[in-house]
Parts: C-alpha cells; sequence; structure tokens
C-alpha cells in the first residue's frame, strides 16, 4: 500500500471517528439588559424577584447569562452611566443581548425619562454595536403591569413605547419578544384576584423586609418572574433561535 493511500484512509478513519461523537458547543455569553424587572435583586428586597434570575438556570453548562439591567434605569440612563459600554466590548461572536427597556424611558417625571425619538436611536445603537462584534440582539417590549379597568379587564400601560419596540424591531430585522401583549395575557388568565401572586403582594407582618406590607403592580414575586422567565422562553422556542438547542431539556423517567 503505498503511502498517499495510507494518508487518505487515516484521515477518512479519523473524520468518521469524530462524526460518531457530539462535539461539546461552544461557549456564549446571554447579556440582559434593561430595568428592575429583569435585574437580579439583593436580599432586602426579596421575594421581588426580576425574570432574569430564574431565565439564568434554564440552559445548560455552555451558556452563561450574564443580568447587567438595574434598577430604574432606561436606555439613556443606561448609556449616561457607562453600563451599556463594557457589555459593548465584551461581545464576542455568536453571544446574545436581550434588550428590554421602557418602564422607566416612559416616565417624564423621572431623571431616567427619554423622549421616543431618543429612545429609538437607543435602540438602534444597542441593535448595531451588537451585530458589529457578530453577536445576536434580540428586542423585548416592557412587561406588563398589573393593571385592570372597572370591568376586569387588563390595562396596558406602555404603548407609545412598546409600539416603538414594535417598529424598531420590524424595520432593523430584529426577533421581537413582546413580554407586553404576553404579559397582558398572563395577567388576565390569573384574574383580578390571583394576579396579585405574580407581583409584589405582602399583607402586613408577612415578611420581615416588608413589615408593613406592600402592593406593587410593576415587580415580581418568584412566582411572577418564573412565569415571564418561561414566556421568555417559550418565545426563544417559537423564533427559532439557536439558542433554543441550549435550552434544559426535562428529564424523564
Amino acid at each position: 500500500m503505498n503511502r498517499s493511500l495510507c494518508r487518505k484512509i487515516i484521515i477518512l478513519f479519523s473524520l468518521t471517528f469524530l462524526s460518531a461523537f457530539n462535539l461539546p458547543p461552544d461557549k456564549i455569553t446571554v447579556y440582559l439588559i434593561g430595568d428592575s424587572t429583569m435585574s437580579i435583586k439583593q436580599k432586602r428586597y426579596y421575594p421581588e424577584t426580576g425574570w432574569g434570575m430564574p431565565f439564568a438556570h434554564f440552559f445548560d453548562s455552555s451558556v452563561t447569562v450574564d443580568n447587567r439591567a438595574m434598577n430604574g434605569r432606561s436606555t439613556s440612563s443606561f448609556i449616561a452611566e457607562n453600563r451599556w459600554q463594557p457589555v459593548a466590548e465584551e461581545l464576542r461572536e455568536g453571544d446574545y443581548v436581550f434588550i428590554q427597556f421602557g418602564h422607566n424611558d416612559a416616565v417624564k417625571t423621572k431623571k431616567s425619562y427619554t423622549p421616543e425619538a431618543e429612545f429609538r436611536a437607543n435602540l438602534i445603537r444597542f441593535i448595531s454595536e451588537t451585530r458589529a462584534k457578530k453577536a445576536h440582539p434580540i428586542l423585548l417590549t416592557p412587561v406588563a403591569r398589573r393593571q385592570f379597568d372597572a370591568a376586569g379587564k387588563v390595562v396596558g400601560t406602555h404603548g407609545v413605547y412598546s409600539e416603538a419596540v414594535r417598529e424598531v424591531a420590524q424595520a432593523q430585522g430584529v426577533p421581537l419578544i413582546d413580554l407586553d401583549r404576553e404579559g397582558q395575557a398572563l395577567v388576565q388568565e390569573f384574574g383580578v384576584e390571583n394576579s396579585k401572586l405574580l407581583f409584589l403582594h405582602l399583607a402586613p407582618g408577612r415578611h420581615p423586609n416588608y413589615p408593613e406590607g406592600i402592593a406593587d403592580n410593576t415587580h415580581f414575586s418568584e412566582l411572577g418572574a418564573r412565569k415571564v422567565a418561561q414566556r421568555v422562553l417559550a418565545n426563544i422556542e417559537t423564533l427559532k433561535l439557536d439558542l433554543a438547542d441550549r435550552i434544559l431539556k426535562p428529564s424523564v423517567k
């Protein structure tokens, strides 16, 4: 057998051997940028829970979820405080950036207020700088609050800013997860009274962090955060993102 033929056989055998095994996937980072509804909470705020907290535990070991969301931040304050630039610099090819703002951008009485035109421009900046690193931007509308009308129907509170996110997503060709509409559907499903379980509603004396009780229709309980995280995961699969292949599958015994 000549040397050339022998080399070809060895190469063919090696390729066949390697193809019989699933090589471990490349490691990626999923960055979360946004506001308090997504952020990691300090213990003094428990049981308040950002949906990014349970979300981090639904992926296999090839995924690191880096939650940079911060309470009270808008697109403009997130940029002004130099919170976005470190993310943009650390991004690597194949990473993801989940972008969820609007809660604080829309409130004119807050320092973080961002006019709609600037809000759109900031979203486009996040998108373009993410794509420049060959990473994947994902836009999310601001997640719904718990608010009902007199007839017990959920009322939206993010109209203009949610629509701006939808329009930017369509114009830029970015995958969209509509947490405003899906959040409203979730709250409606639970109903006027039971939906309190999704949010930070505590009677006086029920928790040492809130001895006088609390009725917060914006921030989530542990249950609410997990339900929203599950909605995000379902969208990842529906949108057929490559990230879906890294979601942990329930074991069957």
